[in-house]
């Protein structure tokens, strides 16, 4: 988790010398000329981010996706795993820990918005692209 926060403070430094250096293509920007129109989007995407305090700081926007209990003990259970779930790990662990997990997310007061994950997820994209789409423009 610290490679990661150095990773991401660095991109948020220099995000074109930090995409050159990493060899990440650039897409044409219209007014390269001045680079303090550009806009940059950096999409940071993993398991417990928003329970790691020293990455708090650094997000703009915060997605959050949520599925039921039912559905989610169903989706995990047709996940072909090298080494298969043991008996009762779901009920016992998995879910438990998202709970808690969620709930330390929750209290410490971070802004994220919900997302049903029950929608397919073109409509999950497009609910996000409109969102940033919206900042974005609510900026200029």
């Amino acid at each position: 988790m610290e490679a990661m926060t150095n990773t991401v403070k660095a991109w948020m430094e220099n995000p074109i010398k930090f995409a050159r250096s990493h060899g990440v293509p650039l897409s044409s920007v219209p007014d390269v000329a001045n680079p303090d129109k550009q806009i940059h989007i950096l999409i940071v995407e993993g398991f417990l981010l928003y329970n790691y305090p020293p990455l708090l700081d650094v997000f703009d926007k915060c997605y959050y996706i949520t599925v039921p209990y039912e559905e989610c003990k169903r989706r995990r259970s047709t996940r072909q795993y090298t080494v298969p779930d043991p008996p009762g790990l779901f009920d016992g662990h998995v879910w438990p820990m998202y709970l808690k997990h969620r709930k330390e997310m929750e209290d410490s007061g971070l802004s994220f918005e919900d997302l049903d994950g029950l929608k397919s997820k073109d409509e999950i994209y497009n609910q996000v692209y409109e969102d940033i789409q919206n900042s974005l423009l609510n900026r200029l």
